[in-house]
C-alpha cells in the first residue's frame, strides 16, 4: 500500500496536473481543489510514483477524502 494524499478541506475539484505512472517530488503542486470560490492547491507529501488517482475534475470531495495513492 502506498502513501495516500487526502483532500485538507472540502470542495471541488478543478484541476489535476498528474497522470498515473508520473514521477512527483516532494511539494509538487499535482491538482487544485476550488472551495468557496478560492484555489487551493494540493501538493505532494514526498518522492514517488502516482499509482491511483482517486478523483476526477469536477468531483466534489469531502475533507480527508483520499484523492491520489503514491507508492
Amino acid at each position: 500500500m502506498g502513501i495516500a494524499v487526502v483532500a485538507p478541506m472540502p470542495g471541488k475539484i478543478h484541476e489535476i496536473m498528474i497522470s498515473v505512472g508520473d514521477k512527483v517530488e516532494a511539494d509538487e503542486e499535482i491538482l487544485v481543489i476550488e472551495a468557496m470560490k478560492m484555489e487551493n492547491s494540493v501538493y505532494s507529501p514526498t518522492d514517488g510514483t502516482i499509482a491511483e488517482i482517486r478523483v476526477e475534475e469536477d468531483d466534489k470531495v469531502e475533507v480527508d477524502q483520499v484523492l491520489v495513492v503514491l507508492d
